[in-house]
């Protein structure tokens, strides 16, 4: 056999290879890693929450909770919001909020983001899982030039975040 065949094979061969790794990866990062997963509680209101009630907050408080940035604003199926917690402790994100310029708002179920932990706030229809949450909505709600805002439980604003 000539060896310019030889290595035409060859890097057929790879490149065949690393496609359908890649593709087998895709699939179980997209089917296995949601469902196995424990789901996201959704947030009681604050008064028949059993842990701490929401006027625990304090205003003066620093918390170093952030809008990271916002991914696909405009496109439905793209787009989501990344906040992080950027501190040394936890923080119990329930009941936060999430708001757009045009006053939509996305209420935090009950979940810890832990220190240097993120979470993505997805606009369309979904199954919440501890990274990836999902407001349920049929049209994008960021646009170029609008302002994020992530207020806590007593409506102080704690991050704010001016889309691209």
């Amino acid at each position: 056999m000539d060896r310019r065949k030889l290595i035409l094979y060859l890097l057929l061969n790879v490149f065949v290879s690393a496609c359908v790794t890649g593709g087998i990866l895709f699939w179980y990062d997209r089917n296995y890693r949601s469902a196995s997963l424990s789901p996201v509680q959704p947030a009681l209101p604050a008064a028949s929450q059993s842990g701490a009630p929401a006027s625990s907050f304090d205003p003066n408080k620093d918390i170093p909770v952030e809008i990271v940035s916002i991914v696909g604003a405009g496109t439905l199926d793209a787009e989501w919001v990344v906040v992080r917690n950027a501190g040394s402790e936890a923080v119990n994100l329930s009941s936060w909020q999430l708001r757009d310029s045009d006053r939509n708002v996305f209420v935090f179920p009950n979940l810890t983001l832990n220190p240097n932990g993120a979470v993505q706030v997805h606009t369309i229809s979904g199954t919440n899982t501890v990274i990836d949450l999902y407001w349920g909505l049929n049209n994008p709600v960021w646009e170029s030039g609008e302002e994020a805002q992530l207020l806590d439980p007593n409506g102080n604003v704690r991050a704010v975040y001016q889309v691209p």
